[in-house]
């Protein structure tokens, strides 16, 4: 019942999402902006206007990047940003599951038409994925519930609905650690490498195959101590010991192959090409050098990366395309930007705070044994939710000191499940209309007593909160204000080629 509430939901804010970009891409016009926007090199067909009208404000910044490789392939350097996943996935969309309108949509009217359905797909599922990890980690289905709804609103809503990898990411990345927390580790393996293949913060995701079968190694131990006696019990801990060691190296390996694999094509790509500048057509080469990008070349000389020690395409690429580096953003002009991301490093901010004032004993032991795994308290503050708090920060510090800092709202918000439990703990916390508690106006009562989750289908809190808004605590206000005000104006903005997050 919670997760049919759930994903009812994710259907109708992506349904809206889609109408009201197409609405607000129509009214408003496209700025004129300094983006990747290749030349169209296939002729029209008869509904490609149609798609474009309707679904051509997803089509805007990176979007335009996955959308030409999966129509081109990787021609320039710095496409090599953009993993392979997405677009391989979308040229199967169109090409298997939209090929009976070949005859009226060109292969990128099918693209665009793709991301839009494809995306919207995988939101949901990562909807489903979101909640089933809630649940298995926080231990409280009323939590779990609310932070569900609240990621159907997330503030990073455009990234989720246009041409972007975010919404396939967070499938794959939730759906991996719900299956590492029921101790599927193979297939979580599985699953969180081909995250890798959708986006190179993936492979920060290692950090939890490293801690999470060592929290059950050491549980194990404990367990052997006291049942166990003599040789036998130093058997059973060189198996632990042993099969955790195997399990971790494996499972690095496995989590790593895709980013390598994807580094090893783009060398041999640039480094020892094959293809010729004939071979390229010729508006696109013009481009090419109208704009600096680097295509590859057989006759000509290899790019100065390919001469390090370590030739790694992808930092080279973040390095000159991008300005991507160590402190880099921090600048005077820079200032609206840290602005804009400031909601979301408050979040990430406070969840690690307010766990280590509750936890600090578990928290300076790692997480791996104190008096608090003994007797966990449901909620936020359960152990469980330590590695978790611990992968947000990391994500919060290495986007704020290396990264472009406005796009910690979707880096954040499709790695990490700490934005969204934070904010459902701090509403459930502060908002008296969510208790059944009295206030000055007793028209503003809302029916979400806690006893009746369990017998009907759940109220959504958002919506239910909402037509009270003016009513609501302080902390209610900032938080839906946030989510809701990025949700809207993401579109707005985004699908306009005007700056966003």
């Amino acid at each position: 019942m919670d997760v049919k509430a759930v994903v009812g939901f994710a259907t109708v804010t992506r349904g809206l999402s889609l109408v009201l970009q197409a609405v607000l891409n129509a009214a408003i016009p496209d700025h004129d902006a300094d983006a990747f926007r290749p030349p169209r090199t296939e002729e029209a067909m008869y509904l490609d206007n149609v798609v474009d009208w309707l679904f051509g404000g997803l089509s805007h910044w990176d979007a335009e990047h996955f959308l030409f490789i999966a129509e081109k392939g990787y021609l320039y350097e710095h496409n090599f940003a953009f993993f392979p996943l997405f677009p391989i996935v979308l040229r199967g969309f169109a090409e298997i599951l939209l090929w009976p309108l070949s005859n009226w949509l060109s292969v990128r009217g099918r693209l665009l038409l793709a991301v839009a359905l494809g995306n919207s797909a995988f939101f949901l599922l990562s909807v489903i994925a979101f909640y089933a990890l809630s649940r298995a980690v926080l231990q409280d289905r009323r939590l779990a519930l609310f932070s569900s709804f609240l990621y159907c609103s997330t503030p990073a809503n455009v990234f989720m609905t246009a041409g972007y990898s975010e919404s396939l990411f967070a499938a794959l990345t939730f759906g991996g650690l719900f299956l590492l927390e029921k101790g599927f580790t193979l297939r979580a393996c599985l699953a969180l490498s081909i995250a890798t293949a959708a986006r190179s913060n993936g492979l920060v995701n290692i950090g939890f195959l490293l801690y999470l079968p060592s929290l059950h190694a050491i549980s194990l131990i404990r367990v052997y101590r006291a049942t166990t006696k003599g040789h036998s019990k130093v058997l059973h801990y060189i198996w632990v010991i042993l099969r955790l060691l195997l399990t971790s190296l494996f499972g690095t390996a496995v989590i790593a192959l895709p980013f390598c694999a994807f580094q090893y094509y783009g060398y041999r790509t640039f480094c020892t090409p094959s293809t010729s500048l004939e071979q390229i057509h010729p508006a696109l080469l013009s481009l090419g050098e109208r704009r600096g990008y680097r295509v590859p070349d057989e006759n000509g000389p290899p790019p100065l990366w390919c001469m390090r020690p370590l030739p790694l395409l992808y930092s080279h690429i973040q390095d000159v395309y991008w300005d991507v580096g160590f402190l880099r953003y921090f600048e005077l002009r820079q200032i609206p930007n840290f602005i804009l991301a400031m909601p979301m490093a408050t979040l990430a901010i406070m969840a690690a705070y307010g766990y280590f004032q509750a936890n600090p004993e578990l928290c300076l032991r790692l997480g791996l044994w104190g008096t608090a795994l003994e007797k966990p308290t449901p909620g936020f503050f359960n152990p469980k939710v330590f590695v978790y708090v611990v992968h947000s920060t990391v994500l919060l510090i290495f986007g704020t000191l290396c990264m472009h800092v406005q796009v910690l709202t979707r880096f954040m918000a499709s790695s990490s499940p700490v934005p969204f439990w934070i904010s459902a703990h701090l509403l459930l916390l502060n908002e008296p209309l969510l208790h059944r508690r009295k206030t000055p106006n007793p028209n503003v009562q809302l029916q979400t007593d806690p006893k009746n989750y369990c017998k009907h289908t759940p109220q959504n809190p958002i919506l239910a909160l909402l037509p009270h808004f003016k009513a609501c605590s302080p902390t209610t206000q900032s938080i839906l204000g946030y989510f809701l005000s990025y949700w809207i104006l993401g579109l707005a903005l985004h699908c306009n080629f005007l700056p966003w997050t």
